[in-house]
């Protein structure tokens, strides 16, 4: 069964980082798509920092490739496998959802992000700190704040919240979600530096027309570091 789920692993990992390359180029939801059009939710970070998939992908292939070839009866990789191969293989489909159905897609990438955080948990940080538990932290930081940025362009798009409010509100959720979790890894601070690479990004996206949510991401990011800092001192 471990060499089953790590080629499983393997493949739902090359289908997953082949996908874009097989589904229409996505740049966020279609504003046309709510009853409230907007153009740019101050929610979403500046589209240079969706550029993280690269790195996401990479690592995470180097993670599968090490782990069928180096470690398949390794406890610590074993235990990741199956809630990464739910989080990859979802991952697979959700650029295809996400074109269709900002409804489905936001619900598809809850169960994305809850996945790839319990295979973060579930990591030891060492021994193969490089190849298990930093790859899992990267892609399961990222998909925290995709998360909150997916549900609050919901909330916004269908007036539940302005768009300013709604980007205020998933900012503090980031924030709760992610000090809860980097609390649990504390020496591994992948995690928490990719929280704050969205938050960057978030801070970017509205400075100067949106001072309020910039100041707001700005905070969060220091919150941020000082608690990787000091859980790592």
């Amino acid at each position: 069964m471990p060499r089953i789920l790590a080629f499983v692993l393997v493949l739902a990992t090359i289908v997953f980082v082949t996908a874009p390359l097989f589904t229409p180029p996505f740049t966020g939801y279609d504003p046309g798509a709510f009853p409230v059009a907007i153009p740019d939710p101050a929610v979403q970070p500046a589209p240079y920092a969706f550029s993280i998939w690269g790195v996401i992908y990479l690592w995470l292939l180097l993670h599968a490739g090490f782990g069928l070839a180096r470690r398949v009866h390794d406890p610590g990789f074993s235990r990741v496998r199956p809630p990464l191969i739910v989080a990859t293989v979802l991952g697979a489909v959700w650029l295809a959802i996400a074109g269709a159905s900002p409804e489905l897609a936001a619900g598809v990438i809850w169960v994305m992000a809850a996945a790839a955080v319990a295979a973060f948990l579930l990591a030891p940080t060492e021994p193969d700190r490089w190849l298990l538990s930093a790859p899992l932290a990267i892609f399961a930081g990222w998909l925290t704040a995709a998360t909150a940025v997916s549900t609050g362009i919901l909330l916004g798009g269908y007036g539940i919240l302005g768009d300013t409010a709604s980007a205020l509100a998933m900012l503090a959720l980031v924030l709760l979600v992610a000090l809860g979790v980097q609390a649990r890894k504390p020496r591994m601070p992948v995690y928490g530096l990719t929280i704050v690479w969205a938050l960057a990004g978030v801070i970017v996206a509205n400075w100067p027309d949106n001072a309020v949510v910039a100041y707001a991401a700005a905070a969060g990011g220091v919150l941020m570091l000082a608690v990787v800092a000091l859980r790592r001192g």
